[in-house]
């Protein structure tokens, strides 16, 4: 039992670090409401807001294709990596076949290997293929990558079902293919959406991927579109506020949305090893 002593401690330790945190966010929010005269990298409190940095940042920073293409890219390696990391980690978490544990141990490869150490023999493969300067560029890569974490994931989370719901459901005559979508799948629906918010921020956010492969400017995602904004924008930090602001909001509304599925699911998805 925690006594009142110790529950003030906690929220004084968890107000200091809440505190910590919001500082350069609100540093961010007010440089990017801070009028153009006024602008400096130094912390400063504007005498009047300007909202209207946001709008001169979406129209020359040309966000609305940069954000769109982030979009279709992030949700696609979302769906392909949930329904192979599905597949597989039931595969692993409750069949039997030779060389199971080696394969998923090769699997795990793929969390340890940086993007830096296979970017450029990646991007010969796929100019050889054809898909250079295309979505697919980015969206298989990237699903490639996000799929260890995946299989990972799901395989602890299968493994943390009780035994007995599937001997039950396989004595009432269903099958596996059914046990995994009418019963797991429904049941896992909190460590499946955290699987894939964390999936989606890191497709989000890759940036080396989209330097290396894309050069058509209407396909640039989001942070690399940023990149090249700043570089036009150097010293206009207002502007570069607003813009890193319209980058990072779709992340973090989504965070807000799922943030009590994404806490039940990081208690579920980590149960067994």
């Amino acid at each position: 039992m925690i006594s009142g002593r110790e529950r003030l401690l906690n929220y004084a330790v968890l107000t200091v670090f809440a505190v910590l945190a919001m500082v350069p966010l609100l540093g961010v929010v007010t440089s990017a409401l801070t009028p153009a005269a006024q602008s400096s990298p130094s912390f400063t409190w504007p005498k009047s807001l300007d909202w209207g940095n946001f709008a001169t940042a979406w129209n020359e920073g040309h966000f609305a294709a940069y954000l769109r293409s982030s979009v279709l890219v992030a949700v696609v390696v979302v769906l392909m990596t949930g329904v192979l990391a599905i597949l597989a980690g039931f595969s692993f978490a409750h069949f039997t076949y030779p060389g199971r544990q080696l394969l998923f141990y090769v699997t795990l490869v793929g969390l340890m290997v940086p993007p830096e150490a296979f970017v450029i023999p990646l991007y010969f493969n796929l100019r050889g293929a054809g898909l250079t300067d295309s979505y697919w560029a980015l969206i298989l890569p990237q699903t490639a990558q996000s799929l260890a974490f995946g299989v990972f994931w799901m395989r602890n989370f299968f493994r943390s079902v009780p035994v007995s719901i599937l001997e039950a459901a396989r004595l009432d005559g269903a099958s596996d293919w059914r046990i995994l979508w009418r019963i797991l799948v429904p049941v896992g629906r909190p460590a499946l959406l955290t699987m894939a918010m964390l999936v989606f921020m890191w497709t989000w956010n890759e940036f080396l991927l989209p330097l290396v492969m894309i050069t058509d400017e209407n396909k640039r995602t989001a942070p690399l579109g940023l990149a090249f904004f700043q570089s036009e924008h150097t010293t206009q930090y207002s502007l570069l506020a607003a813009a890193s602001i319209i980058v990072a909001l779709p992340v973090v509304a989504l965070y807000v949305f799922l943030q009590r599925h994404f806490i039940a699911g990081m208690l579920s998805g980590a149960v067994k090893g």
